[in-house]
């Protein structure tokens, strides 16, 4: 069947018509697109450094939470601009949200966990039980605090160990902060022999927490007797010192009150002697 000449040239200008339609609409579309894409990312920088700026100025607000709200300021505005993006070319956002909510649950059931550390984190950061340069004990870590992050909490032992330790575990435990509060209590306790004078031991360790400048003169240092034995009595001193005085000053006190109670010739009972073995005894 031949072909009339005319028609194909009225189909091809149709086609073309067509095909400039859409190429100006899409034009248009791609245009439109671009300006939303640069208007969407300097409006996300904008509100991010807006948004860590702000809580800046909120007193004790800890630098890595205005780090984490900020970016989610600004990830939250690229993701609704990039969403605006695909409805320019006539994408059905319906459909991507519901992806995206899918996709999001998925992500949230398999690290479940590391949500968790994330919640911890962000609670310990907000309450502060503990901050960078304090002794603490949590359970069965103890250490001193060199990073508070998101995931999990970096400490130092007092021995130099490395302890990397789950925040959520640090959340759902009692914390005990030893430098919290600034100053502590100490009890040193010596054993001497009942035959000594008492009231001469209390006094030689009272007259030494009185001239050690770090502890405490309120609440005072006093001296009493912790238990009487047979043929031993338990002395107690009992004193308040800075936290970061605390060992410095029990192991000199300790150390100090031997060396005066040998020349107060206050005597400290020696243990009793070992039983010799059975052939000793027998030969």
């Amino acid at each position: 069947m031949p072909i009339d000449p005319q028609n194909a040239l009225l189909t091809a200008q149709a086609g073309l018509a067509q095909l400039s339609t859409l190429i100006v609409s899409y034009s248009f579309s791609a245009i439109g697109a671009v300006i939303l894409l640069v208007v969407g990312y300097i409006v996300a920088g904008l509100a991010e450094r807006s948004i860590f700026a702000g809580l800046g100025h909120i007193h004790g607000f800890d630098a890595t939470l205005r780090h984490f709200f900020s970016k989610i300021v600004r990830y939250a505005i690229l993701i609704l601009v990039t969403i605006m993006v695909l409805g320019q070319f006539g994408v059905q956002t319906a459909s991507i949200i519901a992806a995206i909510g899918a996709i999001g649950l998925a992500i949230g059931l398999a690290l479940q966990g590391t949500l968790q550390n994330i919640a911890a984190g962000i609670m310990l950061l907000a309450l502060r039980p503990f901050r960078i340069g304090e002794s603490v004990e949590v359970g069965p870590v103890a250490g001193s605090i060199e990073e508070i992050g998101l995931f999990a909490t970096r400490l130092r032992t007092a021995d130099g160990v490395y302890i990397l330790a789950p925040n959520s575990t640090l959340w759902n435990q009692p914390v005990r902060n030893f430098s919290r509060n600034g100053v502590r209590r100490s009890d040193i306790t010596l054993s001497i022999g009942s035959w000594n004078d008492i009231d001469r031991a209390q006094k030689t360790l009272l007259a030494i927490a009185v001239a050690e400048c770090r502890v405490k003169r309120d609440p005072a240092p006093v001296a009493f007797v912790a238990t009487l034995g047979e043929s031993t009595a338990s002395i107690a001193l009992r004193y308040w010192t800075s936290s970061a005085d605390f060992f410095a000053t029990q192991t000199d006190l300790t150390k100090r009150a031997k060396q005066e109670f040998d020349a107060e010739g206050i005597s400290i009972p020696l243990p009793p002697p070992e039983a010799s073995p059975p052939q000793a005894r027998r030969q």
